[in-house]
């Protein structure tokens, strides 16, 4: 295994978004008249995973105008605070310093790029990302699969000197879909068996492990 790039997923991973995420999501489902809205532990299954499909979920619909306008409500509220209602997860900062030195480094979100960016200029690491990829306000590449493929491209990346790590199923299942290398983070929001069930080549419990997977 020789690789030269790496994708981190943002949310679960790089981040711990979880209040901003539920608080946006709540004010949402309140927008929208819901009789009982979830509590915040209640709604952690839909970090990660794409709004629109939350939404469907969380609405048990798949109209498409219904969940637009939830995704439009969730970022009228995520825009005005709940970008900035985070925290980093111990050890990921230095541990990305200390890939930097050898890897290409990346961000694969299916967070719109221009939040992502929003938040890593305001954290002032724009310096350790190469590119910052997402999907956009449309909804294009929400799909963690159809990212990395146009990461892929785009960067002129070869699939065998990749890795994509991330905390939920979504990484991986995207991962194998371009016949890429993942590893799985257990400090984040997928369980162990939800990393394993998709796939996961590796998985680790710390930030501070991943060198020794991507060094191996």
């Amino acid at each position: 295994m020789k690789i030269k790039n790496i994708l981190f997923d943002f949310d679960g991973t790089v981040t711990d978004p979880k209040v901003g995420i539920t608080e946006s999501i709540q004010y949402a489902l309140d927008k929208l008249g819901v009789d009982v809205i979830p509590e915040p532990d209640d709604l952690v299954w839909c970090i990660g995973p794409p709004l629109h499909e939350s939404f469907s979920l969380l609405l048990k619909t798949n109209n498409k105008v219904e969940i637009d306008e939830a995704v439009r409500l969730y970022r009228v509220n995520y825009n005005r605070k709940g970008i900035f209602q985070f925290k980093l997860y111990d050890g990921i900062i230095d541990t990305i310093k200390l890939l930097k030195e050898n890897f290409n480094i990346y961000i694969a979100t299916s967070k719109p790029h221009v939040m992502a960016t929003r938040i890593i200029e305001h954290l002032s690491i724009s310096d350790l990302f190469d590119c910052v990829y997402g999907s956009e306000l449309d909804g294009t590449r929400t799909k963690k699969g159809e990212l990395i493929a146009y990461i892929l491209e785009k960067e002129k990346i070869l699939a065998d000197e990749v890795i994509m790590i991330g905390d939920r199923k979504h990484d991986i299942l995207g991962a194998k879909e371009n016949d890429i290398l993942s590893c799985g983070v257990c400090y984040g929001y997928g369980t162990k068996e939800e990393l394993l069930n998709a796939g996961a080549d590796f998985i680790v419990q710390q930030p501070e492990e991943i060198p020794s997977i991507v060094m191996h």
